[in-house]
């Protein structure tokens, strides 16, 4: 059996994020309104269902992937196998996975990402939302001193549209255009000063930095902008690390009931 190159990062990320003695169950199809059969470890939050929201532009959508699924899949297979049952919700499906829902919008800027969520969030009301979004305001020079500003002003939605949601906010990924990265460094120092105080607040945010090493490096970037396999694999260990972090500080919730629907929006079922 052939092995992709997308498959061997997914389980040497895996490997090197999973407790030490920890093993790895075969995936098994499940609904989120049925008993859940535990694999893995404990999970996070004792083995709470994380309804997670992909949130941001192209690269949340999984542009540049061989598959369209850019870090989810692989990220999805991480938490499942640690021990959570998953739920990926969003407006708009994406990619070859099964559960391929997401709230990506290619070629977006914060402030128009943040219009989606506004009428996303009270929908599906996830209780983790994965952000990542910024690089196209580099790319247009979309007031750029006002970054900071703008994604406190998404960060504050995203909490009144889903009150027991977790955020991990993601820094933007390496450029290769010098004046861009000089852009990308200036909007990352931003964020970091908006998570810092949101965090003050006794917000429940994490922030995770997706530049060199951690994230994807400059090989690893198919146009300069959106990374490759290897490059969101890379993303998927990064976000994966965010959630331990969180779970560490109590910050993640049980998911809130939907009105008509209080079992949540239903998992479409196969993982893997």
């Amino acid at each position: 059996m052939l092995l992709t190159v997308t498959g061997f990062y997914r389980i040497l990320i895996c490997a090197i994020s999973l407790p030490q003695g920890t093993t790895i169950a075969a995936p098994t199809p499940r609904n989120e309104d049925t008993i859940n059969v535990r694999r893995g470890g404990a999970g996070f939050a004792k083995g709470i269902w994380l309804r997670i929201m992909p949130l941001g532009a192209s690269i949340s959508y999984g542009v540049a992937s061989s598959d369209g699924n850019g870090y989810r899949e692989v990220l999805r297979d991480m938490i499942v196998d640690y021990g959570n049952d998953v739920n990926m919700v969003g407006s708009r499906r994406n990619g070859t996975m099964e559960d391929n829902d997401v709230e990506g919008w290619p070629g977006y800027v914060i402030t128009q990402v943040q219009a989606k969520a506004n009428a996303a969030l009270p929908k599906y009301k996830p209780n983790l939302v994965l952000i990542n979004v910024g690089t196209n305001d580099c790319t247009g020079n979309v007031d750029i001193p006002n970054a900071g500003k703008r994604m406190s002003s998404l960060l504050d939605d995203v909490y009144k549209g889903s009150s027991r949601a977790t955020i991990i906010l993601s820094t933007l990924l390496l450029r290769w255009d010098e004046s861009k990265q000089k852009c990308v460094e200036n909007v990352n120092g931003q964020f970091k000063a908006v998570a810092a105080t949101q965090r003050a607040k006794g917000r429940r945010i994490v922030l995770v930095d997706m530049q060199p090493p951690a994230g994807p490096t400059a090989a690893q970037l198919s146009d300069g902008t959106h990374p490759t396999d290897e490059g969101y694999a890379k993303m998927a260990n990064v976000w994966f690390k965010g959630i331990q972090e969180a779970d560490r500080a109590g910050f993640l919730q049980n998911k809130e009931a939907i009105a008509g629907n209080p079992d949540g929006v239903p998992d479409r079922g196969t993982y893997g």
